[in-house]
């Protein structure tokens, strides 16, 4: 048995290595906490699930985000620019068009790799000074005193116990943490997948990004370095294993057939795996010294592609609370950060929820108040910029580390 970690200063405890929870043991260091990293896979990007063949869509505030914590500098040269994004509805007339320069910045945002977000992160993690890192690791189990939580920890040399003045659940939608909390979850099953590949189009997409509504599904195309773009196609959960099953040239067939002929003919699909969409969200964000993040505290629709980006304000919001704190776990701290997340979290999660039931649903009558709805958001100037604002992730109360001046 490896004795216990020096619980003077007691570290904070994140459980879970994934995006959002590295971001956080990042901006911890960045601020000078001690924190302690737990992940159960090993620190390659190889090995970690969430490091992988996703296209992201990062919205600027999320790569101010990434940029204050020192993370971007890593990122950045495998990034790709969107300056342009084209939303649409088959069947339907109109379209939402959001343009950078008509919101007087450079770029709305950037898309970029899951695989290459995580190699960033990793080599941010290597240079951080206040952070103990345990993987791959296993909590074995959490037990609550006056001061916080006892975390045991089985690790490759033995069993370890810490103790934390707080404790994070960063582990993703199906959280260990969260189910030993006693937080229980509201759950909707929206009976479809997503396929997430590359293609290559006929036409560059030049920074142009696409969102199309269909009955089946949203589908979105991203524009990548190469001029590939990322594509993901949402199914029915019952064509899940035809499509899987589909070779090259019949799934690009339907992917052409869903998102249409903007950038000309789709070819060469690279390798595609489906992933089930569910809608699971904690029931509460925090508990006596211990709080959720990213997809433990909410997983969202990915529609819109908010999941990473919800998460990362989600840790920079902590992170700014815990800097100025002298108890990172009060029962005030984490009041006030569940008050802060409430109306992005809230408002993000009804977003995304709505767009797929209204947006997505076949029904003959919605579709003149939808074509409206998007004439209005593209042709009246002041919608249009809201609407901007919230696609680059600028929200009321954000962390200060994604802020910027902006028109």
């Amino acid at each position: 048995m490896i004795p216990p970690m020096s619980p003077s200063p007691e570290p904070i405890v994140i459980v879970g290595g994934g995006l959002v929870g590295a971001s956080l043991a990042i901006a911890l260091d960045a601020a000078g906490l001690p924190a302690v990293l737990i992940e159960a896979a090993a620190p390659t990007v190889g090995q970690q699930p969430s490091y992988d063949e996703r296209n992201l869509a990062l919205a600027r505030a999320t790569v101010n985000g990434l940029r204050a914590i020192g993370v971007w500098d890593f990122a950045e040269d495998r990034a790709t620019p969107i300056t342009h994004i084209h939303t649409s509805r088959a069947g339907d007339f109109g379209s939402v068009r959001m343009n950078a320069s008509e919101e007087g910045v450079d770029v709305l945002g950037w898309t970029l790799p899951a695989r290459e977000l995580g190699a960033a992160l990793l080599r941010r993690l290597d240079r951080c000074q206040h952070l103990t890192r345990l993987a791959p690791a296993r909590v074995e189990g959490i037990h609550a005193d006056d001061r916080g939580w006892t975390v045991d920890v089985v690790t490759d040399a033995g069993m370890r116990s810490l103790h934390a003045s707080l404790l994070v659940g960063a582990d993703g939608t199906h959280s260990g943490v969260r189910r030993q909390l006693g937080i229980g979850t509201r759950e909707h099953d929206y009976a479809q997948a997503l396929f997430v590949t590359t293609m290559t189009p006929e036409r560059d997409p030049r920074g142009r990004a696409f969102e199309r509504f269909t009955n089946e599904g949203p589908v979105a195309v991203l524009p990548l370095t190469d001029r590939r773009v990322g594509v993901v196609l949402t199914v029915a959960a019952d064509r899940v294993d035809e499509v899987a099953a589909m070779d090259d040239q019949a799934f690009a067939a339907l992917a052409q057939e869903r998102f249409g002929w903007r950038l000309g003919r789709l070819t060469r699909p690279g390798k595609r795996s489906p992933y089930p969409i569910r809608r699971v969200a904690a029931e509460a964000l925090t508990s006596n010294r211990a709080v959720l993040v990213g997809n433990a505290a909410q997983t969202v629709h990915p529609i819109g592609a908010q999941g990473f980006n919800l998460g990362l304000r989600d840790a920079l919001t902590l992170a700014e609370l815990a800097m100025g704190a002298t108890d990172p776990g009060a029962p005030s701290l984490l009041a006030e950060y569940a008050a802060r997340r409430a109306p992005d979290r809230e408002g993000t999660m009804a977003m995304s929820h709505g767009l797929v039931r209204l947006a997505c649903l076949d029904q003959p009558f919605l579709g003149p108040l939808r074509s409206l709805a998007m004439l209005a958001l593209d042709r009246v100037p002041p919608l249009r910029h809201a609407l901007s604002r919230r696609g680059m992730g600028f929200r009321a109360n954000a962390p200060f580390a994604v802020r910027e001046k902006t028109p």
